[in-house]
């Protein structure tokens, strides 16, 4: 198998977008070679505890009403080609995403993490969900299986807080500066939500180079 890793973010809606073309090019070529790890990036490592209104950071963000319209009607568009039916008015907050980070980490250790991640996209651009928030992402875990339990026991403690903010800073120091980013066999990056032909060309040359050394 050869690794895929993804640094993405579960409010940048570009990783969604990403994330949907690259499920339907694993759908359509389920002989993929890929194992997939999600890593941590913030979009807004500076972001309150509590989050922000949504709002007032779009519009703060992106220099004013007309310019964040401008850039989410592209946004609007992209999601609706790639088949995402995301209610951006429905988003009150955006949050502050450690703790979802958090959940992924820990999802990961139980081969759980590619269904949190989607669920998490899910909660946020389609439900309107604030997934900062603790209780969110306690349903989100036991929906996906997880021991609730034990998920609302780590919450209360501060265990891999520092571990997700230095895996972010290290992806920073790697020269990551937008989401999402793949890093295919820990060689060859690509940034942005590539296209479904894309991933179906890697894959088919994965698949071919190694039925060669076969």
């Amino acid at each position: 198998m050869i690794k895929l890793d993804i640094i993405s973010d579960v409010i940048c809606p570009w990783c969604y977008i990403g994330k949907a073309h690259l499920d339907r090019a694993l759908e359509a070529n389920p002989d993929h070679p890929f194992t997939i790890e999600w890593h941590p990036f913030q979009l807004n490592p500076t972001m309150p505890e509590n989050g922000m209104d949504r709002r007032e950071y779009l519009e703060h963000k992106f220099g004013g009403k007309e310019g964040a319209v401008r850039v989410y009607a592209q946004i609007a568009q992209a999601a609706e080609a790639a088949g995402l039916d995301i209610d951006f008015g429905a988003i009150q907050r955006t949050p502050n995403t450690i703790n979802a980070h958090r959940l992924i980490h820990w999802a990961g250790l139980e081969g759980r993490q590619t269904a949190v991640v989607s669920k998490l996209f899910k909660a946020y651009f389609k439900e309107g969900r604030d997934i900062g928030d603790i209780n969110v992402l306690l349903d989100i875990a036991e929906a996906a299986e997880m021991d609730r339990a034990m998920v609302e026991r780590l919450f209360a403690t501060d265990q891999d807080v520092a571990d997700i903010r230095a895996r972010d800073a290290n992806a920073r120091e790697r020269g990551v500066s937008g989401v999402p980013t793949f890093v295919v066999a820990n060689q060859h990056v690509l940034s942005g939500a590539q296209q479904p032909d894309l991933w179906g060309n890697v894959i088919g040359e994965i698949n071919e180079q190694l039925a060669a050394q076969e």
